[in-house]
């Protein structure tokens, strides 16, 4: 008797794999309307909050408004790009991963959907924060090209905190647990500039705020919409985004990589 040899289909050309998880993430994310309109409704109720209700005690002259939509805008796309964790999270501990596995599909083209797919949502929510903001005196002065470099800082934060919540979501052992490590990365614009400048903190909070990713990058977009001087801040921006999607990419194929191994 004769055995016929089952030799393995190779990886699909080009970007297919990577196509085809980002429709099937964009198609979690519409059948998931609560996390999506959430991470709409969250940031604009916090934007009204303190517009309307402590922005006469912050900025009597009702100009807080231009302040503090920069903070939102990030805040907006930290609390989209946290569901990302949780997508990822519950691919890994619902076995589906297993069934990928035996297909000829590149290892991280899922990730790669998830990331694209919210990087896709998230600017969609951050438009809707912008027109609200627009709508309640937020006044830009920006011009076309620093609208433009403006898209493309928040897209670049959005594809690098997308990046490190995937991770994130990678490391828990379940989605439940994802979605309580993200809460603490959505603590972070609450310790920079996005809400009150940071020389009214206290001076060893100064230091924190100072020192960590998101204070530079509010600054930057705070810049180019409102046409302040930018000095070096621009360049932290960009610095800090390259690392994280960096060190979150090269985690992420780690942690990816080691956990199929395991099922």
């Amino acid at each position: 008797m004769t055995t016929t040899a089952i030799t393995p289909r190779p990886p699909l050309r080009g970007f297919t794999a990577e196509s085809v998880f980002v429709g099937r993430s964009l198609t979690q994310s519409l059948r998931d309307g609560e996390s999506l309109s959430m991470s709409i409704l969250l940031p604009v109720m916090l934007m009204l909050l303190f517009t309307f209700v402590f922005g006469g005690a912050i900025e009597p002259g009702g100009a807080y408004v231009d302040y503090v939509v920069p903070g939102i805008i990030l805040l907006c796309a930290g609390f989209g790009a946290a569901t990302t964790a949780t997508y990822v999270a519950r691919d890994m501990s619902s076995g589906i991963i297993d069934r990928f596995r035996t297909m000829p599909l590149r290892s991280g083209a899922v990730l790669t959907g998830h990331v694209v797919a919210s990087l896709a949502r998230n600017l969609v929510a951050t438009a809707v924060v912008i027109g609200v903001g627009l709508l309640v005196g937020f006044r830009p002065h920006a011009d076309l090209l620093a609208w433009i470099g403006a898209a493309g800082l928040i897209a670049l934060y959005i594809l690098a905190i997308t990046y490190l919540f995937a991770s994130i979501g990678l490391a828990a052992g379940s989605p439940e647990a994802a979605s309580g490590y993200g809460f603490i990365i959505l603590f972070l614009p609450y310790l920079s500039s996005a809400f009150v400048p940071v020389e009214t903190m206290p001076e060893w909070l100064q230091w924190v705020a100072d020192n960590q990713p998101i204070t530079p990058i509010i600054e930057t977009l705070r810049g180019l919409l409102m046409g302040t001087d930018l000095g070096t801040e621009a360049w932290w921006a960009i610095g800090w985004c390259i690392a994280i999607v960096a060190i979150s990419a090269v985690w992420g194929a780690w942690l990816f990589g080691r956990k199929s191994r395991r099922h």
